[in-house]
């Protein structure tokens, strides 16, 4: 028997997982400075904004994709000129840096021009 999994007897050590210890909020601890607590706040809206957006702009991305893979050029271009818009957008709303949505929307021109 190893010395780091021994327990004395009548001893059993208490489980972490799942356990609160202290005050918790979804597996991580609470704030007590009320700005930080209104800082976390501000943060989970955002993030959770930033996520729909983020989502939005890979769905068009996909479809562009979707339509190479098809063949079908007209659809991809237009298809395009979409995902490119939903990029510019992500950047406008400071989701994306201007420079990652630049390459991504080479990166769809790419797609396109190689049917």
């Amino acid at each position: 028997m190893d010395w780091r999994t021994s327990t004395p007897s009548g001893y059993s050590a208490p489980a972490l997982k799942g356990a609160p210890l202290g005050d918790e909020y979804e597996g991580r601890p609470v704030a007590n400075i009320k700005s930080q607590i209104k800082r976390n706040k501000q943060n989970e809206i955002a993030r959770e904004r930033n996520k729909t957006i983020k989502s939005s702009v890979r769905t068009a991305i996909r479809k562009v994709r979707e339509a190479v893979a098809a063949g079908n050029k007209a659809e991809a271009a237009a298809l395009a000129k979409d995902a490119k818009r939903s990029l510019d957008t992500a950047v406008s709303q400071g989701v994306l840096h201007k420079n990652n949505a630049a390459n991504r929307k080479s990166g769809v021109d790419a797609l396109v021009n190689g049917l």
